[in-house]
């Protein structure tokens, strides 16, 4: 089942009330489409999105305590310390928008963060729903390190998929485009090793606990939602 996709959201679908409260895992590498999907889920259900990335580059951004702590490893494509990524999750979810729900995007990440979260679960009596993002090493790569970023308005771009009309000129606000520095191709490579290293553990912690689902990443935006759409209806147990 393919949806079509229009600006700013599909066509087709109606908007999705989980039956349960959710803690919906997306995990696989940097540049799977996890951010593009959750993005999505979290219109569809309300369920409130929860992107480490983006709450980092935020704490940066803003100059926090835990922003200063966090940029440096960044800045060199080393992965933040368990502390301060469960520092800024137990502050989230303190928030009312996760009361029917959360979903994660790049947490968690070592098997002790996984643990901690289980934990959390748990208290709160949540269900897990854990999907496995897969994508080929070639285009990872691709995909991250073509990455352009406006550092006045925040939009995003890609050289290949979704480029700027005029090259390094943001379409909104007309700043220079720039490339993030855990974009250039050196540090996603890093990444990546680090990846292998420390979150495929995760994987099989959960396997081990929960029924654990691939997903294809390596195809349209849509198509990866059609998989998906079916566990967020409850018609797929977890």
């Amino acid at each position: 089942m393919a949806l079509p996709a229009e600006a700013g959201g599909f066509v087709g679908v109606a908007d999705v009330s989980p039956k349960r409260p959710l803690c919906f895992l997306l995990l696989g590498p940097p540049g799977a489409g996890k951010g593009t999907q959750s993005a999505i889920i979290a219109r569809k259900t309300g369920v409130a999105r929860i992107s480490t990335g983006e709450m980092l580059r935020d704490a940066i951004a803003r100059k926090t305590p835990l922003g200063e702590q966090a940029a440096p490893l960044m800045d060199h494509g080393n992965l933040v310390p368990d502390s301060l990524l469960v520092a800024l999750i137990d502050e989230r979810v303190t928030h009312p928008d996760c009361t029917n729900g959360l979903l994660l995007d790049g947490f968690p990440r070592t098997v002790r963060q996984a643990e901690a979260l289980d934990q959390l679960v748990r208290d709160r009596g949540m269900e897990l729903v854990v999907m496995n993002f897969d994508v080929p090493r070639e285009v990872l790569l691709r995909r991250l390190s073509g990455r352009r970023w406006c550092p006045s308005c925040q939009a995003t771009y890609h050289l290949e998929s979704s480029p700027s009309k005029k090259e390094g000129v943001c379409d909104t606000c007309g700043s220079a485009l720039i490339q993030r520095a855990d974009d250039r191709e050196n540090v996603v490579a890093k990444r990546l090793e680090a990846y292998e290293a420390q979150t495929i553990p995760v994987i099989e912690h959960y396997v081990k606990r929960v029924a654990v689902h691939r997903v294809d990443g390596y195809r349209d935006v849509s198509d990866v939602f059609a998989e998906i759409l079916p566990f967020l209806q409850g018609e797929k147990a977890s």
